[in-house]
């Protein structure tokens, strides 16, 4: 009998991610007989025959063995340290034909993937401006800050600003490829990826040696929204790569938060776009997006307001008579009355307590403002 172990990580090697035979054909026999009628060329003769070209020099268990030599653990949902929250996968709507959660991850660094059920992913546009990547640095900084693992793809752009920023603090991040975990995808972000392996943990869940393909990413983005308890889509084009990853989070019932940009910026119209449907919530900062994905109770925010002036604490009829006063000419109690349309003894005795708290002052013709209520008359 093959070990499961084994198994999952064979087919990691036989068929490509998020395939919906070879996910449904797990979830009905189990990783194992599939696994074995797939070497066997038998079963689904469709799904062996298109496998059969890398039966070639297939060896997992050797393959597993090489990759514990070079720091690379294959964790699978038996494993204590397997992300319970991928599972949500099996029950989750495809998108563009894939689906279903992975057979296992490849994964180097430290960080257990158990750890990091509260992680919010942040994703967006690779051609992204100075201003995405400074509010994705400041989100993913705000995230560690607060406990919070960053998921991303390591991608240029809105990727790696987010993980900066969340390893500028000495926060836990996580990236997640579309290709081996050994490889440096794009090359330009070696150091970062190697970075990652150190402190945080570089996921795929493609065996070591496996080349990026266009495909891969679109089901990588499937891992990416389902390890996190919520999506930031940060710069988005109307066919960037990351309103996949946004689809995921929908089709998984977690939350998807849209940071907005300048309604003239084609960077972020697919942001905007998802706003207005309402498949996504604004957000602008991390303290928006802690709200939103923490417990009840957790982050609240108080409704921002304007520094409260002295007169806000006047009655409206106090206010109508305030207003009715001229700011530098001295105007009599029947024009205050007339203007503010307030009868002249009300309007006296409004006058009065004015005066006394410096709103108003006495002249020989009349009243004028006083100091404390002139600087506000423009602030109505």
């Amino acid at each position: 009998m093959t070990d499961e172990r084994v198994a999952r990580a064979g087919l990691t090697r036989l068929t490509e991610p998020g395939e919906l035979r070879v996910t449904g054909a797990v979830a009905g026999a189990g990783a194992v007989a599939l696994y074995d009628q797939l070497i066997a060329v038998a079963g689904d003769q469709e799904l062996a025959q298109d496998t059969r070209p890398r039966l070639d020099r297939l060896d997992p268990a050797r393959e597993l063995e090489q990759a514990a030599a070079r720091g690379i653990r294959f964790v699978i949902p038996s494993d204590d340290e397997w992300p319970h929250q991928l599972d949500d996968l099996a029950h989750s709507a495809p998108v563009q034909s894939m689906g279903g959660p992975p057979l296992g991850l490849w994964v180097r660094g430290p960080l257990r993937l158990d750890e990091i059920g509260g992680a919010v992913s942040v994703v967006g546009s690779r051609a992204a401006t100075t201003y995405g990547e400074a509010v994705a640095r400041e989100i993913g900084a705000g995230l560690a800050r607060a406990g919070r693992c960053v998921v991303s793809g390591a991608a240029f752009g809105i990727d790696q600003a987010a993980h900066r920023g969340a390893l500028a603090l000495d926060g836990a991040s996580v990236a997640v490829l579309a290709c081996g975990v050994d490889r440096a995808y794009p090359a330009a972000h070696r150091d970062l990826l190697a970075h990652l392996a150190t402190v945080g943990a570089v996921v795929s869940e493609l065996p070591p040696g496996c080349a990026p393909l266009r495909m891969r990413f679109l089901a990588r983005n499937r891992i990416i929204a389902a390890l996190t308890r919520g999506t930031v889509l940060v710069e988005a084009a109307i066919r960037s790569g990351a309103l996949n990853t946004a689809s995921w989070a929908t089709s998984l019932s977690r939350p998807l938060m849209g940071v907005p940009g300048p309604v003239t910026s084609a960077q972020s119209q697919g942001v905007h776009l998802r706003v207005t449907e309402g498949a996504a919530v604004l957000v602008t900062g991390p303290a928006d997006v802690l709200e939103l994905v923490g417990d009840a109770g957790e982050h609240l925010q108080e409704i921002p307001r304007a520094p409260e002036q002295p007169r806000d604490r006047l009655s409206t009829r106090h206010r109508r008579v305030l207003e009715a006063v001229p700011l530098r000419q001295a105007a009599g109690l029947g024009a205050i009355a007339t203007t503010a349309g307030i009868e002249l003894l009300a309007t006296q005795t409004a006058l009065g307590y004015l005066a006394e708290h410096g709103f108003v002052l006495r002249a020989d013709s009349g009243w004028r403002l006083g100091p404390r209520a002139a600087p506000h008359l423009a602030d109505p």
